[in-house]
């Protein structure tokens, strides 16, 4: 079955950027709506920007719009997650899923549904 992991996570200096990684074994990626999410202690998980399966359209969430920039490439089977400027409210615990809904507004989950990384962490702090 799928089996998605996620890297790149690490602490940053407010205004500084990482980069994570989203990379899939067991299934093509390209075959899936790809979403990232993420959960900060004691929030609700919540979408971040997501990625087409067909015509590679991508959405972000108001919070991040102009500052993160979801990718791909089918040809390693891996998805991306480029974030600049970061901001402290942005720390939180980093989610790649595969067989989400890509809305206009971002992501959203289906639960019962889909595959999880175990996810990475993201801290923003000076």
């Amino acid at each position: 079955q799928l089996q998605l992991v996620e890297s790149g996570g690490g602490l940053v200096q407010p205004g500084g950027s990482l980069k994570l990684s989203c990379t899939a074994s067991g299934g093509t990626l390209d075959y899936y709506v790809i979403g990232w999410f993420r959960q900060a202690p004691g929030k609700s998980r919540e979408g971040v920007s997501c990625i087409s399966n067909d015509s590679g359209s991508t959405n972000s969430a108001d919070s991040v719009k102009g500052r993160f920039t979801i990718s791909r490439d089918n040809a390693k089977n891996t998805v991306y997650l480029q974030m600049n400027s970061l901001k402290p409210e942005d720390t939180a615990q980093y989610y790649c899923a595969a067989g989400i809904i890509c809305h206009p507004w971002g992501p959203s989950r289906v639960h019962g549904q889909g595959y999880w990384g175990k996810g990475t962490p993201v801290t923003v702090s000076s």
